[in-house]
């Protein structure tokens, strides 16, 4: 799996490398006990702070996607944990959380809740690889929305 970072990017960079490593574990790129690079190591092939590896890899070790092992350095965890109930509550309370600020800025510019369900729809088809009904070409819907 390749990391890829955004300088230009208003999503800031340990946001951005966190986001790759879920999506890699979401497609299968990433399985349990798969070790990633070293903070250096990444740090260094990215061209930024270590710091900034280290915040990244802090987060999804708190969200139970990462298990960090001393001098071993850091792991997929095993799915049983990425999805145990206290971590599945906080994921359930922060999925709402974030639809409700998305459905709140699609509001404020302007947009409708038949637009906004519209693309949820889409990106829910792209993120677990079906089929979108209302795509009518049959095609998987593209990766990215912007926030209009």
């Amino acid at each position: 799996m390749v990391i890829r970072i955004d300088q230009s990017d208003e999503v800031p960079i340990y946001l951005q490398i966190r986001n790759q490593i879920i999506e890699g574990i979401a497609r299968g790129e990433l399985s349990s006990g798969d070790s990633l690079p070293s903070v250096r190591q990444l740090a260094a092939d990215l061209g930024i702070n270590l710091h900034t590896v280290n915040k990244a890899y802090a987060v999804l070790r708190d969200e139970g996607y990462v298990a960090m092992r001393g001098r071993k350095g850091a792991f997929i965890a095993n799915a049983q944990s990425i999805g145990a109930p206290s971590h599945q509550t906080i994921d359930d309370e922060q999925m709402a959380s974030g639809i409700y600020r998305l459905a709140l800025e699609h509001r404020a510019r302007g947009g409708t809740p038949e637009s906004f369900m519209a693309i949820a729809k889409s990106q829910v088809a792209h993120a677990f690889e079906i089929e979108d009904p209302s795509n009518s070409k049959g095609n998987l819907p593209p990766k990215e929305v912007g926030n209009d």
